[in-house]
């Protein structure tokens, strides 16, 4: 478990992280995020212990991670798969790390293999695309077999059947009991990952909660319709007001218009109907609304 208590952190007079309080929990994916500059990648490193907070806690399991020796045991984490020395080999990189924790080095060829870097293993990581170093990256964590995970955009540089092996490999962690905690911009994945979300914008919290309460949150929901005739509804809906997008399998995604009032103009206009669903908002469109106030740099704003 991952406790994080009134953690503030300053650079001068810059505020990156102010009086922060969430808990991780085991047996859960909990999603990190946050618009850019929001402070997940200082909080992430205040946990570890490679940042020194200016004032609050940050502990695993209770103890700070600073004071654990053979930290790989206690925690896996992936912070920046660029970080690595590009002369070695994967083998040999991660045979580095198990030697310093005192772990068997037979691991080490089993998580290349899990991890598909078997064929790779004895090539130099300067070689590596940064799908691959994010693989090795994902494999250093899991050395130690530790209860506790830490992953800051793990799935940059994967393709697509990278990113589906993540996935279940985090759902999988989870169901093991572990505490997963994964930072990532990529609200798509989150929302078919994670179990909860931790939501920063500008140091402090705007959520500690489940998936599905922080996308009822948003103010926005949109209406789902397949009609026979999708074009000329798309034109009467918007006559009266509503924003009208397509949607997968010929659907139209409406919002400003209930579902009660689309159904009364499409009989008015005699169209014909197959399907009329009221949908929450998406994760996206719950994270755009509700940290709107804490966006640092918006494209196409003038100053």
């Amino acid at each position: 478990m991952i406790e994080v208590t009134e953690l503030t952190k300053r650079y001068g007079r810059r505020t990156a992280v102010e009086r922060l309080t969430f808990t991780v929990r085991p047996g859960h994916v909990t999603g990190f995020l946050g618009p850019n500059g929001a402070g997940k990648s200082t909080t992430l490193r205040m946990v570890l212990g490679l940042n020194e907070p200016t004032s609050g806690t940050a502990t695993v399991d209770g103890r700070p991670f600073r004071t654990r020796e053979r930290g790989l045991r206690h925690v896996g984490a992936l912070l920046d798969a660029a970080d690595v020395h590009g002369g070695r080999t994967g083998r040999a990189h991660l045979r580095a790390l198990a030697r310093s924790n005192a772990i068997p080095l037979g691991r080490v060829d089993d998580l290349l293999a899990e991890v598909g870097l078997a064929g790779a293993a004895r090539r130099r990581i300067g070689g590596y695309s940064l799908g691959m170093r994010q693989r090795l990256g994902i494999a250093g964590a899991l050395l130690g077999d530790p209860p506790v995970l830490l992953f800051d955009e793990p799935l940059n540089g994967l393709d697509p059947e990278g990113v589906l092996w993540v996935r279940g490999l985090f759902r999988r962690l989870a169901a093991e009991g572990r505490t997963v905690f994964v930072s990532s911009h990529l609200m798509s994945e989150m929302e078919h990952t994670a179990d909860r979300l931790v939501v920063i914008g500008r140091g402090r919290l705007i959520a500690d909660e489940g998936l599905t309460e922080f996308s009822a949150r948003a103010g926005r929901s949109s209406v789902s319709v397949v009609a026979a005739e999708p074009a000329r509804l798309a034109g009467v809906l918007t006559a009266a007001g509503a924003t009208v997008r397509p949607a997968p399998e010929g659907a139209l995604a409406v919002t400003g218009l209930s579902a009660p009032r689309i159904g009364e103009l499409a009989l008015e206009h005699r169209l014909l109907l197959h399907a009329l669903t009221t949908c929450g908002a998406s994760l996206e469109e719950a994270f755009m609304e509700l940290t709107a106030d804490s966006v640092e740099h918006i494209a196409g704003e003038s100053r």
